[in-house]
């Protein structure tokens, strides 16, 4: 991925659910179906490859007698069966196997022992999405057996890395608010996603080409990764192919494909299964791959400082787990215990703390009129006790009215920066208080001074910005002083 920003939290269904796609996943069954079907006569080569005259009777074991590809699905289950440990080479001379131990996990395991399995088998198809075609690397033998990598303009470690790259984008299309979600994605923008510079504006033909060849890469590879389960793919177009084949380099990233068909450039989304497997896989690498649930047995404070970085839905379903957990009062004091404080991240901590005490029923009332004489909570306390129709509210001063909105704003300018939502709250501000400039400044809060400058640069008047910095210069020399 491009940039070191923490991930949004992922949406992951249940372990159970997740563990039923993967026994689900075309490769994996067939792997479990091969591993019951081997008995004692069944003979491997060195490599632990099913011996060529069994393949008919494995293929015939899996319905793909008729298959033109029959047999090379065959080998491959039957290898995934191996490599996992599903069967074991009990005999290398004799050429013998035996099922293995892995075989019970399946029957006897829980669903993480089913899904450590699948990652197991991922990473075998992984490694094999990353060679090149076996024409090519015969034709790259060495009279000694090696392969020289020289010849096949190839780099294992490139070629690994740029595949992580890739589903790591995807990945992060997948769970960002705006991005693809459980959309697909075309196979150029993922392709230009690896190639294309940020800051280049139209692509030179030599970058065509490279997306275009990695385009190409990539169809071959996702072939390969659809059958564990990993994506649902739709291949490009065999047209196209032609195309790159004639050296036309396919439609670019700027180019509009209105005009065509998009679906025929190819068209790839991670499955549940896949957003799995890929944060299974950042979390090994130590990348940071956050989950909805990861906070629901941690502090309120915790949650608060782990949602304040949430799009706002994920951030909504990680509270509301972690008030399926708690008592609706107990969670209450909680939350208004955590939302306290004057650092930098107190601010948010409060909006998301506003944002949990709505999903709190009336039970809850208690814990709020507890902070109403709170110079940092009596504010949303009142906010809450008014949406919730509760009477003998105390009506709020001027000063913590003034202290809220400073809060809120705050709140705002951490979480979504200089945005059209918040420029239009700005200007809501100003033109309903006409004097709100001239005592907001003497608002005691430590983010007085950074709210008025930003209502400064966000307001279109200059005339009013010119007084919202004026304020901001006031509230700098009376904190100084």
């Amino acid at each position: 991925m491009s940039d070191s920003s923490p991930l949004p939290p992922v949406r992951l269904p249940a372990e159970a659910e997740l563990a039923r796609d993967a026994l689900a996943s075309p490769l994996l069954s067939r792997a479990v179906r091969l591993a019951r079907w081997a008995g004692p006569d069944t003979r491997v080569g060195a490599g632990g490859e099913l011996a060529e005259e069994q393949l008919p009777a494995a293929a015939a074991e899996l319905g793909l007698s008729g298959d033109e590809d029959g047999a090379a699905h065959t080998s491959e289950a039957w290898n995934i069966a191996v490599d996992t440990g599903l069967v074991e080479v009990v005999d290398e001379e004799e050429g013998t196997v035996a099922v293995g131990e892995e075989l019970g996990t399946l029957t006897a395991g829980s669903p993480s022992d089913v899904l450590g399995l699948w990652l197991g088998a991922l990473d075998v198809v992984l490694a094999d999405a990353t060679v090149p075609d076996l024409d090519d690397l015969a034709g790259a033998l060495e009279e000694s057996g090696e392969i020289d990598f020289s010849e096949l303009d190839w780099d294992p470690e490139a070629e690994a890395e740029f595949l992580e790259g890739v589903l790591g984008n995807l990945y992060l299309l997948t769970v960002t608010d705006g991005g693809a979600g459980d959309g697909p994605v075309p196979l150029p923008a993922l392709a230009a996603s690896m190639i294309v510079p940020d800051d280049m504006g139209e692509p030179t033909d030599d970058i065509l080409e490279q997306v275009s060849d990695a385009m190409m890469r990539l169809d071959d590879q996702f072939r390969l990764l659809e059958p564990i389960g990993l994506v649902e793919f739709q291949p490009v177009d065999e047209a196209l192919m032609a195309e790159v084949d004639a050296d036309e380099p396919v439609a670019g990233p700027d180019e509009s494909l209105a005009e065509a068909d998009v679906a025929r450039y190819g068209m790839v989304r991670l499955t549940p299964l896949g957003l799995f497997g890929i944060r299974s896989r950042m979390l090994e690498a130590g990348v940071p791959a956050p989950a909805v649930g990861d906070l629901v047995d941690k502090g309120a404070g915790t949650l608060l400082d782990g949602v304040s970085t949430f799009p706002q839905a994920a951030a909504q379903a990680e509270i509301e787990q972690w008030l399926a957990r708690r008592e609706p009062l107990d969670a209450a004091r909680e939350l208004l215990a955590a939302a306290r404080g004057a650092d930098a991240g107190a601010p948010l901590r409060r909006l998301r703390c506003q944002q949990a005490l709505s999903l709190v029923g009336a039970e809850a009332e208690p814990a709020l009129r507890e902070v109403l004489d709170d110079a940092e909570l009596g504010g949303l306390a009142r906010v809450w006790l008014a949406e919730h129709g509760v009477a003998d509210v105390p009506a709020p001063s001027e000063d913590l009215i003034f202290w809220l909105t400073v809060d809120t704003i705050a709140a705002q300018l951490s979480l979504e920066g200089n945005s059209d939502e918040l420029q239009a709250l700005v200007e809501g501000l100003a033109a309903q208080h006409s004097g709100f400039f001239s005592a907001a400044w003497r608002v005691e809060h430590p983010a007085t001074a950074d709210v008025l400058e930003a209502m400064g640069r966000l307001h279109p008047d200059k005339k009013v910005a010119k007084e919202a910095r004026k304020a901001a210069f006031k509230a700098r020399s009376a904190s100084a002083g």
